[in-house]
């Protein structure tokens, strides 16, 4: 994971995703204590790996605030999510058309 950012929170229909076809979007929900810090994804097996990144940022949403970090259009299939610049933490799989949303409660 990379550097820590001090970002507002993002509020209601505020995130737009460019999906369809073979791209697809990512969101990872975390907790309070990933706000402002950035996940690194990669595609799997792919060699060097070429990492994308996002900040987690607090989201207001109709049920109160959750914490996630979206990657809003990805080509769809695997990929490895960084827990350091040298280590995974595990990977997910990124379908076409659609928005995949895992909970990830790592630590930083």
């Amino acid at each position: 994971m990379s550097a820590h950012h001090t970002l507002g929170p993002s509020s209601v229909g505020s995130v737009v995703l460019d999906i369809g076809g073979n791209t697809g979007a990512l969101i990872i929900v975390t907790g309070p204590e990933w706000h402002g810090r950035e996940i690194e994804i990669s595609p799997k097996d792919q060699d060097p790996p070429l990492r994308t990144h996002v900040a987690v940022r607090a989201r207001h949403v109709s049920s109160g605030t959750r914490y996630s970090a979206v990657f809003p259009a990805l080509p769809a299939g695997p990929y490895v999510i960084w827990r350091t610049p040298t280590e995974p933490a595990g990977t997910v799989v990124v379908a076409g058309a659609a928005v995949t949303e895992i909970e990830w409660w790592q630590q930083p």
